[in-house]
């Protein structure tokens, strides 16, 4: 089975991106995150799989950090999505 990425925005508030991000962490198909502010991005981190909670602690702390000086902001997320499920949607 072979396996295609995509990407997704998401608009959050400032106070909800911290929850957002953990969510996402903790689906496992996500590859690579994005947190942008008018459309410059203000932090990028990959999310390999194996990496845990405890080594993402301190950059969740420097993301809340930035995000608390902006109103809102949208995620870029980056999924894993195996390609048998896009040409079976296709048939």
């Amino acid at each position: 089975m072979t396996v295609t990425t995509c990407w997704e925005s998401i608009k959050v508030e400032g106070g909800t991106i911290l929850e957002k991000l953990k969510d996402l962490l903790h689906e496992g198909n996500v590859r690579r995150v994005r947190v942008q502010h008018q459309g410059r991005t203000i932090a990028e981190f990959p999310l390999t799989v194996g990496v845990v909670g405890a080594v993402l602690a301190p950059v969740l702390a420097a993301v809340g950090a930035l995000v608390a000086l902006v109103k809102d902001c949208t995620i870029q997320v980056e999924r894993e999505v195996p390609a048998d499920t896009t040409t079976k949607e296709a048939q």
